[in-house]
């Protein structure tokens, strides 16, 4: 089956660093290098996420259900929120626009209110978290009739959660959202961006291909 989505949530995310990475987070993904910290972090971010998923006995986690087909977790959301009562979805799977997101932990509400939490090991709401949640928001409101809250799940120390309800914001970057979505678009249909190596392969997140493209330049 051929993919239905070209973009992700981390590719978006991605390509407002760099756009030379997002072409080759779409093209040449096996170049990625991640350092250990990097990796520890990955991990310690899995493990806070799997603290808080804990507080929901009853959710039903997607990946557990469907693994790597991603294309198919767009369909099975839609029919586990289309069924009565509350339900609570871990890695709920949303398309639009050619941008799939997987949301950490979604709520929908007996009347059928959807409440979305990203989950982040972190006691500071950073403004790279605002914009992951404001892409999944630009995304999953055009999958479900009516979002209540968009909450950033914070650490607050000692086994404490820290959720910040981020809706008023991810309403407001919807139209930039769309705009970064087409230019991205875009630009995966040229050639690869020659994007020099600087300040912004270390921010918001230190870039696991900082080392090709200084090699790059080196041989040319």
């Amino acid at each position: 089956m051929a993919k239905t989505y070209l973009l992700t949530k981390s590719k978006y995310i991605r390509g407002l660093q760099c756009e030379r990475a997002l072409y080759y987070d779409v093209y040449s993904p096996k170049l990625a290098r991640y350092s250990p910290e990097t990796l520890a972090l990955f991990r310690g971010g899995r493990e806070f996420e799997a603290t808080y998923k804990a507080v929901y006995p009853m959710g039903i986690a997607m990946d557990k259900v469907l693994g790597y087909k991603m294309d198919k977790y767009p369909q099975a959301t839609a029919d586990l929120l289309a069924q009565e009562g509350e339900v609570v979805l871990f890695e709920a799977g949303f398309l639009y626009n050619d941008v799939l997101v997987l949301a950490d932990v979604v709520r929908k509400a007996a009347d059928g209110t959807i409440d979305i939490f990203e989950v982040k090991n972190n006691s500071e709401v950073k403004d790279v978290f605002r914009r992951d949640a404001a892409v999944q928001h630009y995304v999953i409101s055009h999958c479900v009739e009516r979002i209540g809250s968009f909450n950033i799940v914070g650490n607050g120390g000692d086994g404490q959660f820290v959720v910040t309800d981020i809706l008023d914001y991810c309403c407001q970057q919807s139209a930039e959202i769309e705009a970064n979505i087409e230019r991205f678009k875009s630009m995966l249909q040229g050639e690869e961006p020659t994007t020099a190596v600087g300040g912004h392969c270390e921010s918001p997140y230190p870039c696991p291909y900082k080392w090709y493209c200084q090699r790059k330049r080196k041989t040319i």
